[in-house]
């Protein structure tokens, strides 16, 4: 019997070591060797240019930092999910990063409507994300006015970007009378439309005409005949390119001779190949100007390495890279809690500008917009504009 004992005794102790050494072999060795940071965007759909952009400038900027030693001096490894421009493939894409691949931190999407949408599973496993061109405001704010711990990002907001858009129109180019086109089914476009006709009557003007789609409509003629009775100086078309593309052709062809004003959602050359007569002389309200000396250095690198002009995505997604990274390296360590709280307190200098997150809403304190027209099919650089 004692013997019996003695042998339980010794087959116990031998499996709780087998266990001890499998648990401590779990714990570290994966996050010791690499560091894993994950992307989520539009990789297939009408968004597919920016998304591909996106994704490829992160795939870029790891390449790069992996030759020059890792972040914290180990591997960076990057896992890019295409959501399909779609706010439930943005969830699951979420959760599957979290859950399964174990990353540190999330870069993208760029759209409201999945940045938004995503905000519940970071808070479940307490991993920050980084939109890149998600401009809505509730991306990172709740509607009671609190912040969303782990929702961040490097563009400016739509009640911005739509004051900067109307106090161009009507400071600058003296427009006393707009028309608004919108997408009715778009966070973005609702939120940009909401704070443009806000500040255009607030400053003295007039919205003349106000007219809705819903996206996938190609068929924009009826909205844009009633715009045209209504005479128009200018007209805010807060929306994406394909659909720019489509209005924008449709009120030339109409005989509407009035500015089109618009944000960034436009900037794509896209856009420039399906729509250059139409836009002439347009005005964009953008987070940087593409002829600016400073971010050369990054459109030769990226034209170098994929042979592809390099979309306005890429240069958000570039500085949400160098935030993570400088956060990342304060935390000092690859923890997402605690990079999530270093993320307000770096500061970087990204080609877009400086980029300081705030405490209190987790946006770029500061930041100013390019105001960009359109001229013989390219941008061309007008001034920088910020709230008056």
């Amino acid at each position: 019997m004692k013997k019996k004992f003695s042998t339980l005794i010794s087959v116990l102790l031998v499996l709780t070591m087998i266990i001890t050494a499998c648990s401590s072999g779990t714990d570290a060795p994966a996050e010791e060797e690499t560091i894993k940071i994950g992307w989520i965007g539009s990789l297939t759909g009408d968004q597919a240019v920016w998304g591909t952009c996106e994704s490829n400038t992160v795939k870029m900027l790891i390449e790069e930092v992996n030759e020059s030693g890792g972040i914290l001096g180990k591997k960076v490894e990057g896992i890019y999910y295409d959501t399909k421009g779609d706010a439930a493939e943005a969830v699951n894409a979420t959760k599957r990063l979290a859950s399964q691949d174990k990353v540190v931190a999330i870069i993208g999407p760029n759209a409201s409507g999945q940045a938004i949408a995503i905000a519940s599973v970071l808070e479940e496993y307490k991993v920050p994300d980084i939109s890149t061109v998600a401009t809505n405001p509730k991306v990172t704010v709740n509607d009671d006015g609190s912040v969303k711990e782990f929702n961040f990002r490097v563009c400016f907001i739509d009640p911005y970007q739509g004051a900067v858009a109307a106090g161009y129109a009507y400071d600058r180019l003296g427009f006393t009378k707009a028309a608004v086109l919108y997408d009715v089914a778009s966070d973005y476009s609702q939120g940009f439309t909401e704070f443009f006709e806000k500040t255009f009557t607030e400053k003295g003007g007039t919205i003349v005409a106000k007219e809705a789609f819903k996206e996938g409509d190609v068929e924009f003629k009826p909205q844009l005949s009633r715009i045209k009775d209504a005479d128009p100086e200018v007209i805010l078309m807060p929306y994406y390119y394909k659909e720019v593309a489509l209005s924008a052709n449709q009120a030339r062809e109409l005989g509407i001779d009035a500015v089109l004003i618009g944000g960034d959602g436009w900037p794509s050359e896209q856009l420039m190949s399906m729509a250059a007569d139409a836009i002439e002389g347009s005005y964009i309200v953008n987070h940087l100007d593409f002829n600016d000396p400073e971010v050369k250095p990054l459109q030769e690198r990226y034209n170098a390495k994929y042979n592809l002009p390099m979309e306005l995505n890429g240069y958000m997604a570039h500085d949400a890279f160098l935030l993570l990274k400088a956060a990342i390296e304060d935390a000092g360590v690859a923890d997402p809690v605690k990079i999530t709280e270093s993320l307000t307190k770096v500061s970087v200098e990204g080609v877009t500008g400086t980029i300081k997150l705030s405490p209190e809403d987790h946006n770029p304190s500061g930041k100013e917009a390019a105001i960009v027209r359109v001229e013989s099919a390219d941008y061309i650089f007008q001034e920088k504009y910020g709230v008056q």
